[in-house]
């Protein structure tokens, strides 16, 4: 067995690593775990241990962790922890072609009836093509990828990523059982009703 060095450790979020560094294991816990019962901490470790040595994962253990950290108590630690401690980077609304701000009155007024409160609204720092963008709660903040301002971009498809993010205040993430609902059925329904939403999508996974 290899020396063990575990701790709790201050994470902005409910993260857990572990590393194999000179013949020892050097394992951080979220300091949000500390406290939760040994069954889950076992469950924890054999997880952790299971991803290093890239072994399959027990289901009971999986499960057992995900019951715990979907708790409505430990998720709303999460919430306030990820307020104090995480940062989050807000840009400008305004880009180079569209501005933000605009664009989501608008679209309250055209599909909400004007009764969504606008959250902080930022361009992202870098032009990621792997995120569209995304809404984050713990700081109200919806963001949108910087490859989108520009003028080969359509209107249409600015509309449709920022509704998306929309929904997302109107459609908070729901627990069913152990598991996080991010795209309820409600939520899926109401993004169907998008004038020309197939167009968009299409048009999106062109570029």
């Amino acid at each position: 067995m290899p020396e063990l060095r575990v701790q709790f450790f201050a994470f902005a979020n409910i993260n857990n690593t572990i590393r194999a560094r000179e013949g020892k294991l050097l394992v951080r816990v979220s300091d949000l775990l500390e406290g939760a019962p040994e069954t889950v901490l076992h469950a924890l470790a054999h997880i952790l241990l299971a991803k290093l040595y890239r072994r399959p994962i027990g289901r009971e253990h999986s499960a057992r962790y995900r019951r715990y950290i979907s708790s409505h108590d430990i998720l709303k630690r999460a919430h306030l922890v990820r307020q104090m401690r995480g940062r989050k980077r807000i840009l400008s609304a305004q880009g180079a072609t569209y501005d933000l701000d605009a664009l989501f009155d608008d679209l309250n007024l055209r599909f909400f009836h004007g009764l969504l409160a606008r959250p902080r609204m930022s361009w992202s720092s870098a032009h990621a093509r792997n995120s569209l963008g995304h809404y984050d709660p713990a700081h109200n903040a919806i963001v949108v990828s910087r490859i989108f301002d520009h003028p080969r971009v359509p209107r249409l498809a600015m509309d449709y990523i920022l509704y998306h993010e929309m929904l997302h205040l109107k459609h908070p993430v729901k627990l069913r059982g152990s598991r996080r609902c991010v795209h309820s059925a409600e939520f899926q329904a109401e993004e169907k009703l998008f004038p020309q939403w197939q167009e968009a999508q299409k048009f999106l996974k062109r570029l």
